[in-house]
């Protein structure tokens, strides 16, 4: 601050100088700053990426074939007049809804991006998924019909070609360097209106979906609408990081929680589709389940991490290098596994017939293992059949079980071994999540081969103590901790 002249008399005369060089000091400073300068913590500028790469931003429209009105759609998925949803179609889309009646052509709105100035485009697989015919339109009003290079529904990305030559396109960066709170813009058309630019920042790196498993999405709060899919995201550096995807919503609208598909993943989408018009993926061939503060206890783990193996799927790569239910896997390929959900993204993304190798905590021992990945099934779903119940009793837990016969053993996949439960009644198995018709396939890591065994692991346990049960359960397998009670 500025010294005042009219106290300099009643100072001594060596704080004189003192005053007077940190008043020169400080007038030399603010005037070395241009009054221009923007300030460290203001709000970034998105305007001139908006101009150079806007144009490089498409929108998509599509036409298919419909079988039934729009009141049929609106009935058919509940979207009566209580549905959150009414409201959003009538109003942007009439009182007849979106869809025209008696089986005329439907048109969808999603948005994409211009990969490359020969016409390569980027999309989501839902925005052109049974569509007859496919238009992109440019910001300066081209239309051009697009051919679908391949699409693939597990990474939620399609490729398409439009004849065109020096088209503007965007630059494509990686997610890999990308930090939660950095800025992020979005390009896209929500709701049919072109080319909006919305910003936020990233909130949240390798999220995993129910649906996807295959994806570690971006999390940001950039408004994404429906119209917003396939759009692209930027950085500040006007690099694409990420394909806008997804949106959690109760209303059909932004809430504040949007998500992307990192770029890394979507061009190597793109690469595999150029080359051979399908996506392969790693697969282990395990079911695995997330690491709870109780599993945690019973497998003596220090805190919550890794990826628990609670089924091994038979003549698979993890069968075949000897992976076993219980096993908890910590790294792939040196990679830590955080969570459950961070392991399949990490396998997908391996090479088909590469050697991956794990790190493995089994019986509180961490152990190296060597597996061979083979290709990721059309269909990696298993399936169970019921079985037959008849009664016997565990009364420590809870528990009624019964003996399974070989032939119901056989007829689940299970093999030798295994109880099933009649029954539970209020007690720790039912606080831990076992219900009537599971099947238990091990208690505390050591494998249940019938109702005798049962009660002599069960006996076993100290009470107090914590266990792992391994439950089978409809078409998999999950293990359920169990706080064996005092006697």
């Amino acid at each position: 601050m500025p010294v005042d002249t009219r106290i300099l008399p009643r100072l001594p005369n060596l704080l004189l100088p003192l005053l007077l060089t940190a008043s020169i000091a400080g007038a030399t400073t603010r005037a070395a700053t241009p009054p221009d300068a923007p300030h460290p913590l203001g709000l970034p500028d998105f305007t001139e990426l908006v101009q150079r790469y806007g144009p490089a931003v498409v929108n998509i429209s599509t036409k298919q074939s419909l079988l039934y009105g729009p009141q049929d759609f609106r009935d058919e998925e509940g979207l009566g007049e209580d549905s959150p949803l009414y409201d959003f179609f009538r109003r942007f889309f009439g009182e007849e809804g979106p869809l025209p009646d008696d089986g005329e052509n439907g048109r969808s709105l999603g948005s994409g991006f211009i990969l490359s100035a020969d016409g390569y485009v980027l999309t989501n697989s839902h925005v052109i998924e049974a569509a007859d015919e496919i238009i992109v339109r440019t910001s300066d009003r081209r239309e051009f019909v697009a051919k679908v290079i391949g699409a693939d529904e597990r990474s939620d990305m399609a490729l398409l070609k439009v004849d065109g030559q020096d088209l503007p396109a965007v630059r494509i960066g990686s997610a890999a360097d990308l930090e939660v709170g950095e800025w992020v813009l979005a390009i896209g058309s929500p709701f049919g209106f072109e080319h909006s630019a919305t910003a936020g920042i990233v909130s949240a790196k390798g999220r995993s979906l129910p649906t996807e498993d295959y994806v570690p999405f971006i999390q940001t709060d950039v408004a994404i609408n429906p119209g917003n899919s396939g759009g692209p995201l930027f950085n500040l550096d006007g690099e694409v990081i990420g394909v806008n995807s997804q949106i959690y919503s109760r209303t059909g609208g932004f809430m504040g929680l949007s998500f992307a598909i990192p770029i890394d993943v979507a061009m190597d989408v793109v690469q595999q589709l150029k080359e051979k018009g399908r996506v392969s993926r790693g697969w282990l061939g395990v079911l695995i389940q997330d690491v709870t503060r109780e599993l945690a206890e019973t497998f003596a783990l220090s805190r919550p991490q890794g990826a628990l193996v609670a089924q091994v799927l038979p003549d698979s790569p993890a069968a075949a290098a000897g992976l076993r239910a219980g096993d908890i896997v910590l790294a792939f390929n040196g990679v830590e596994v955080a969570t459950s959900s961070s392991l399949p993204p990490l396998v997908g993304a391996a090479q088909v017939g590469s050697e991956a190798t794990l790190t493995v905590l089994r019986y509180g021992q961490t152990i190296q293992l060597l597996v061979l990945l083979s290709e990721l099934p059309e269909d990696d779903a298993i399936v169970v059949a019921p079985g037959q119940l008849e009664q016997a009793a565990a009364d420590r837990l809870g528990l009624v079980v019964e003996d399974l016969s070989a032939d119901e053993r056989e007829r689940l996949g299970i093999g030798n071994g295994g109880v099933i439960v009649e029954s539970v009644e209020h007690g720790p198995a039912q606080q831990g999540g076992i219900r009537a018709g599971d099947i238990i396939i091990s208690f505390d890591n050591e494998p249940v081969a019938d109702t005798k065994g049962f009660r002599q692991l069960l006996d076993a346990v100290q009470a107090g103590d914590s266990v792992a049960v391994l439950v089978q359960r409809g078409d998999g397998r999950m293990f359920y901790p169990i706080r064996i009670p005092a006697e």
